[in-house]
């Protein structure tokens, strides 16, 4: 589906989405106007579904990072998603291998909320047990 150019092309623009279309064709050794349709039928085929700012982790709005590793009753898993959908602080859920059936990525402001946070999620209907791991830097 994607050939070596597409593949470049989103390489660069992961490293910096802001990279402009002349610089990108230069790095391409293609044309603007190449740069810019692949860029178009990217986002039209769903590949690309947005453009995102990248923050220091000392200048995020919610400091405190948390993975919370989850399993779930095999029956309860749509309704454990669907509860943990309804925390704000939850950023992301992942469907893993292995021990655990999902991870859910969690960003507090203070260590308190995130606490309150998981006693929530914890007592959630179809959740077996839980293991949180802290994020303390970011490398």
């Amino acid at each position: 589906m994607l050939d070596s150019k597409d593949k470049q092309l989103l390489s660069l623009l992961r490293k910096n989405a802001r990279t402009s279309i002349v610089t990108l064709a230069k790095k391409l050794c293609v044309s603007r106007a190449t740069v810019q349709n692949r860029i178009s039928k990217l986002e039209k085929n769903g590949i690309i579904l947005g453009y995102t700012v990248k923050l220091k982790p000392d200048a995020e709005l919610h400091p405190v990072r948390l993975f919370v590793n989850i399993s779930v009753e095999a029956k309860s898993e749509s309704d454990v998603i669907n509860s943990l959908h309804q925390y704000p602080e939850v950023v992301a859920i992942h469907h893993t291998s292995g021990h655990w059936d999902l991870i859910a990525e969690v960003r507090a402001e203070t260590l308190p909320q995130l606490n309150a946070l998981l006693g929530g999620i914890r007592l959630s209907k179809g959740i077996i047990k839980t293991e949180s791991n802290l994020l303390l830097d970011t490398i």
